[in-house]
């Protein structure tokens, strides 16, 4: 169910957020957002059950809220993505980690160099605190084993700030509900031939509670390559 009104005229951006009890960080997030710009830019609020404030907060920014009681990271995008009426996407957390105010430049340089989808590399460009010391040792070791099965050229394979062409979404074949769809959505940019370019971009400490189970997280990422690489297809 969708909680406030449709844009009435076609947006050139949709952002896509997905969230679960995110009030700490849902409003900055929004307000981060770059409002004087010539992009006329929508938010979209996957949220999944929350139980405290983040949806009245995201309302009361102006996002468009929806409803998706299935859990899943992919499938939270997923919906968002059949929601989205932009002809560019531009995905966020909504713990303020990802830089919101650079929307306007990376979508001017999807444009310029005529770009399909724009990874966003977390890794070069981090603040003090943003990632543990586990965390980036499993980020190498899956952007890694990435690379070597699929020849990504990726430096982070985990990031989940993307910005893309909402036309490419048809030729890709996502198959992951879950964490591992944002490593697939880069797989397959590359393996269906778009023109894929990562971007440093800065990366900074979050706000509120993790969501992220580390290993058990990290080893699902891990057995979905295997997946993709050596699984059977479906017929």
């Amino acid at each position: 169910m969708v909680e406030t009104a449709k844009t009435e005229k076609a947006p050139d951006v949709t952002v896509v957020i997905p969230t679960i009890n995110e009030e700490a960080g849902i409003g900055l997030v929004l307000d981060s957002i770059p409002k004087d710009t010539n992009l006329k830019i929508e938010v979209l609020i996957i949220d999944t059950d929350s139980t405290d404030r983040t949806k009245a907060i995201a309302i009361s920014k102006g996002a468009r809220v929806i409803n998706e009681s299935r859990r899943g990271y992919g499938r939270a995008y997923k919906t968002g993505f059949e929601y989205a009426n932009g002809d560019i996407i531009v995905t966020l957390d909504a713990d303020c980690t990802y830089p919101a105010e650079e929307i306007p430049r990376l979508v001017k340089l999807l444009r310029d160099e005529k770009l399909d989808f724009i990874n966003c590399d977390r890794l070069s460009k981090m603040e003090p605190g943003a990632m543990s010391s586990k965390h980036k040792f499993g980020n190498w070791v899956l952007s890694t084993t990435m690379n070597l099965f699929f020849r990504t050229g990726l430096k982070d394979s985990q990031t989940g700030m993307w910005v893309f062409r909402r036309s490419i979404l048809e030729k890709l074949e996502l198959e992951s509900d879950g964490m591992p769809m944002s490593e697939e959505i880069k797989i397959e940019a590359v393996k269906k031939g778009f023109k894929v370019k990562e971007v440093p971009i800065v990366y900074r400490p979050r706000k509120g509670e993790v969501k992220l189970r580390s290993w058990s997280d990290g080893n699902k990422n891990l057995k979905f390559l295997f997946h993709k690489k050596f699984g059977r297809k479906k017929k």
